[in-house]
């Protein structure tokens, strides 16, 4: 079977649990999402490489939170990439797929040769959640550090979580013959199972000094956590990303002797939020003379989606509150 044949296991998140050491984990491959994210900008390869790491860590983290709430992970920095955004829509109803979206913000003359985390610089790591109206977002940062996007993630969730956290990611173009070169992205999240559900702390701002995961596992649980770890230690490339092993039969590999359980996978899919409407709705509140400035040349109001490239082109006196009170 060639990388460029669609898989059964492509674009979802597997859930799982090693009932011997009290962890639970996803596997995610992506590749139509990643091929959606992607091809809306000409990013520098060291961009191309923090958005495909970052939709990866989407995938894995958004997987937990429930049917309707969002998921957002952004990074902040002053760096020659300035931003990354994500967002993960949870399904609308049992058995639909999820929705991931993402793009950079960049300084393309400061890109350099170096690698692609070096990019960023001093900032910081953000999650937030939206579970809907009426409720209040949870947000929790911790800074830019370690050596990748990941390491950040698992920073984050041990200080404002308090779960031990660790990420086996890879990703990159695919070049086989006589197939177009599109990305491809694998990996493995593994968390110690918390003592409360996740999220449901009051949230953290990073401030306190960053934790390890180490940090937060002593006796029975540190054995677990350590054997587990070199279990995970020992996955190689292709065997996350390649076309030969299933997630489910990845597991086995890596931990059949923690008594591996796996669960109903999560399908996701490249999916923006945007439209008109919502357009209009951000218009809504200028006045005429604030719509004028914004106006072109052409005589028309437009805008431009950042995450799925989308381009709206408006009549001016069809937008603004003075416009909805009168015409519309």
């Amino acid at each position: 079977m060639s990388i460029g044949t669609k898989l059964a296991w492509d674009d979802t998140v597997l859930p799982f649990q090693l009932d011997r050491s009290d962890m639970r984990g996803r596997v995610a491959r992506l590749d139509g999402v990643l091929s959606g994210v992607l091809k809306q900008h000409d990013y520098p390869a060291p961009v191309e490489a923090l958005v495909a790491e970052m939709a990866l860590l989407t995938a894995l983290i958004g997987q937990t939170i429930k049917l309707r709430w969002k998921l957002s992970l952004q990074v902040q920095t002053k760096g020659a990439v300035r931003m990354i955004a994500t967002d993960y829509f949870g399904p609308d109803a049992e058995g639909q797929p999820a929705r991931i979206r993402a793009y950079a913000s960049f300084d393309e003359d400061r890109i350099s040769d170096a690698p692609a985390f070096e990019q960023l610089g001093e900032g910081y790591f953000a999650i937030l959640i939206d579970q809907g109206e009426g409720m209040t977002p949870y947000q929790g940062i911790t800074p830019i550090a370690g050596g990748s996007l990941s390491d950040c993630a698992a920073a984050y969730f041990a200080q404002s979580e308090q779960l031990p956290t660790t990420f086996a990611l890879s990703y990159g173009r695919s070049t086989e013959p006589d197939v177009a070169e599109h990305w491809r992205a694998g990996g493995i999240m593994l968390q110690h199972m918390p003592k409360a559900s996740p999220f449901a702390t009051d949230g953290g701002s990073g401030e306190a000094g960053l934790l390890q995961a180490e940090d937060l596992v002593e006796g029975e649980a540190e054995e677990n956590w350590t054997r587990v770890n070199l279990h995970l230690g020992t996955v190689e490339e292709l065997e996350l990303i390649g076309p030969t092993v299933s997630p489910d039969e990845l597991l086995v590999r890596l931990f059949h002797e923690e008594t591996p359980r796996v669960f109903d996978a999560q399908p996701v899919r490249f999916g923006c939020t945007c439209s008109e409407d919502r357009v209009r709705q951000s218009l809504s509140i200028y006045s005429a003379r604030d719509i004028e400035k914004m106006t072109t040349e052409d005589g028309r109001v437009t805008a431009d989606c950042q995450f799925c490239g989308a381009h709206y082109d408006l009549d001016p006196s069809s937008v603004g509150f003075e416009a909805q009170d009168g015409d519309g």
